[in-house]
């Protein structure tokens, strides 16, 4: 169900959807969620996720103290396209139904928000099948070589590690043409926020 005033943010990896999210959330005074939060809030010992998790893998993924093991994790799903689907299907109904119920709670009294403007940064929008929930559609979208270079400053990892991850995503092109909104990244991010206030007044 489209939900009136609710914009969905996606893209790649290190194509800098986060900054992008954050910045339309402080120029439009909109509520700002993240589903990467949500879903690590899902895996803390004892939660949903977790428990999921731990029923499917037993002690594989998980540190002595009964943490997720996030980097192994990670390595993984770069690396494994069946693990990476396995646990979008474990993770994903659990993320949305938090995501929903999350909405229904309002701003804080004495927050500068406006009423019904809601950003969602949703990483894996269209692989879930979400994209038909958001009244708006935004792709965040970088060159295949900006987003290498991003990830080796960012996260600390080889050419070869970020070429993995890059490829280990759908395909940037792709998720752009299936975007209501495009918002270029790849240069100087003066010119981003002069898309994200264009962005703003068409949907506000």
């Amino acid at each position: 169900m489209v939900k009136s005033g609710l914009i969905a943010i996606t893209g790649g990896i290190g194509s800098g959807k986060s900054s992008v999210a954050a910045y339309l959330c402080e120029v439009a005074r909109a509520r700002c969620l993240d589903l990467d939060l949500i879903c690590r809030d899902l895996v803390v010992p004892g939660e949903a996720g977790w428990l999921a998790l731990r029923e499917a893998f037993g002690d594989q993924f998980f540190l002595p103290d009964k943490t997720l093991d996030r980097p192994l994790v990670r390595r993984r799903l770069f690396a494994d396209e069946n693990f990476r689907r396995r646990i979008d299907e474990l993770i994903h109904p659990l993320a949305r139904t938090a995501l929903f119920a999350g909405l229904e709670n309002q701003p804080e009294p004495g927050t500068n928000l406006i009423s019904g403007r809601v950003v969602v940064e949703v990483p894996l929008l269209f692989e879930a099948g979400w994209q038909n929930d958001f009244a708006h559609v935004v792709v965040v979208y970088a060159d295949k070589q900006t987003i290498i270079r991003r990830l080796g400053r960012r996260d600390g990892i080889t050419e070869i590690e970020a070429e993995q991850a890059y490829s280990a995503q759908q395909d940037m092109a792709a998720k752009a043409l299936l975007a209501d909104h495009v918002i270029d990244n790849s240069g100087f991010w003066w010119a981003t926020c002069l898309q994200v206030h264009h962005l703003k007044d068409v949907f506000w």
